[in-house]
């Protein structure tokens, strides 16, 4: 190539050893004006954005953004935070995400670009005819810190524009907002807050069905909050019983929807086709496994993270019954009175267990110590509480109709010296509880 020839002439010397670098850049993105029907009073600022129609990555892919912890909720604020918002279309690009049952165009500042190609092994890219019928949420993240100065100290904040049926968001370009997290979370709460619209109940948790060798098998779904043991116990699953599991297919790797279908089947959908996973909690292999496909963040950090692929979006779609229903429980110690899996009895009970969404901060965002947050999830549920208590009493009614097994895990992750061992523990006690499940089914 012209590198080396150059340097060969300039040096004199011929090496016999070559070894090859990327050239250019890792993440390429094709991006083009596309029409969509944009309400008035968002023509100024997004019409002459472009939309990203193709990604190319040359994994691994390595960031190091500005911070890698999370802050605060996103707070509903009454005004617009994009209203008269004048912004350089030159700077920024559109992502049009398919999460879940929603469309969400997801606009980028320059600043963030390395964060916002990530978004490519997170959410499935919208189709063009999706784009042209236009989404349900729009979220700019990167706005000028001015524009949001009236938000105050945490300026995460979105908007019900109900005349024009659309969800706004709008993050500052700061420093301090510099983390996947961020972007994520704000995608996720717009998901949240437009299914509820709809009947649905959002959840933050991980669905998986789990196939057994024997045949055995569950649609199990795990709530919790962040570094719960929701996704450690799963992957603990997979690498103790490879012998006895045929198949761990994911629906949700972290948020989803729980609806009632017209038999009165609880049945759960996923959003994502990625998971956003905290290398610190999983086998020191993972990350080495997931090298050909995977975008990596502050790797040398506390909370060290992958964005990695692990699902389609057929399967996040498709509506799954949920045979098991587990609240992950990280901070109580297992002894007699308390195993591993504790049956709820009643829809009461889960509904005071789920709903206290207690947890052991484990340095994923900046809270410490035993914290509760309603139903563990500060992403929708918390900024439309009754809503959510409507649609959650009836979602937990229907589970106990039907049978689903309905209880906590405790995988002990937020207890010192089990963060291996308990997921593991909880795993093999799954394994168990879907075997005696599946037994008792056929009898």
């Amino acid at each position: 190539g012209l590198y080396r020839d150059v340097v060969e002439n300039i040096t004199g010397d011929h090496p016999r050893v070559y070894r090859q670098v990327s050239a250019g850049a890792q993440v390429g993105l094709v991006a083009v004006r596309h029409d969509w029907p944009v309400p008035a009073p968002y023509r100024s600022p997004l019409a002459s954005i472009p939309f990203v129609r193709h990604v190319v990555i040359d994994p691994p892919f390595i960031l190091d953004p500005p911070m890698n912890k999370r802050s605060g909720e996103f707070t509903e604020v009454p005004e617009n935070p994009i209203a008269d918002l004048e912004l350089d279309a030159s700077q920024w690009i559109c992502y049009p995400a398919v999460v879940g049952p929603t469309v969400i165009f997801i606009y980028v500042n320059q600043r963030f670009i390395g964060l916002g190609g990530a978004l490519a092994n997170l959410f499935e890219l919208a189709s063009d005819e999706q784009v042209a019928a236009g989404p349900q949420a729009v979220f700019l993240y990167g706005v000028p810190a001015e524009s949001l100065a009236a938000c105050g100290l945490l300026p995460t904040v979105f908007h019900d524009d109900q005349e024009h049926d659309l969800l706004v968001a709008a993050i500052p370009a700061e420093d301090r907002f510099g983390y996947f997290g961020y972007l994520k979370k704000m995608v996720l709460t717009l998901h949240n807050v437009a299914v509820m619209k709809h009947g649905r109940l959002p959840f933050h948790g991980a669905f998986t069905r789990i196939t057994l060798e024997s045949g055995a098998a569950a649609n199990v779904l795990v709530l919790g909050d962040t570094a719960t043991g929701k996704s450690e116990t799963l992957e603990a699953l997979r690498e103790l019983a490879s012998e006895e599991v045929s198949d761990l297919r994911i629906v949700a790797d972290d948020m989803g929807s729980l609806a009632v279908d017209p038999d009165g089947v609880l049945r759960g959908y996923g959003t994502e086709i990625g998971a956003f996973v905290r290398l610190d909690d999983l086998s020191k292999a993972y990350a080495f496994q997931q090298l050909d496909r995977a975008i990596f963040m502050s790797p040398h950090k506390v909370n060290a993270r992958v964005v990695v692929p692990v699902t389609s979006l057929e399967e996040i779609l498709r509506g799954h019954r949920v045979d098991v229903l587990l609240y992950a429980n990280n901070y109580e110690w297992v002894d007699e009175e308390h195993p591993v899996i504790e049956r709820l009895d009643s829809v009461e009970q889960a509904l005071e267990v789920f709903g206290e969404g207690r947890a052991m901060a484990k340095g994923t965002t900046t809270s410490t110590g035993l914290t509760s947050t309603y139903f563990a999830n500060p992403f929708g549920a918390v900024q439309r509480r009754e809503r959510h208590e409507a649609i959650a009493a009836a979602v937990f009614a229907a589970a106990f109709r039907h049978g689903v097994v309905v209880g906590q895990l405790r995988t002990r992750l937020g207890i010192e010296r089990f963060a291996s061992r308990g997921p593991q523990e909880a795993a093999v006690a799954l394994l168990h509880l879907i075997s005696t499940r599946t037994a008792q089914t056929a009898r």
